[in-house]
């Protein structure tokens, strides 16, 4: 982490101490719970078949490219990331 972020997260930890909170604690209980990813977003916005089509609904998450995924490469990208965040 950067002293910025330490900083930060210093300071999240003693806010919520103040009111009762062990942070470290509700991690550990936090890291024993299962984590599942719903795979049925992934094209929902608009599917892979109208590629000029625009974003219509759902939850329009994108990867670190502008728009939507344009093919299954991204998509998989997309995932990927995520995968790496939540891990």
């Amino acid at each position: 982490m950067t002293t910025q972020l330490e900083q930060a997260w210093e300071l999240a930890k003693q806010r919520f101490a103040a009111v009762g909170i062990d942070v470290e604690e509700a991690l550990r209980q936090l890291d024993r719970l299962p984590v599942s990813m719903h795979c049925w977003q992934g094209d929902d916005v608009a599917g892979f078949e109208n590629p000029e089509g625009s974003l219509t609904g759902g939850i329009q998450s994108t990867g670190n490219y502008p728009g939507k995924a344009r093919n299954a490469t991204e998509l998989r990208a997309d995932l990927e990331q995520a995968l790496r965040l939540i891990y």
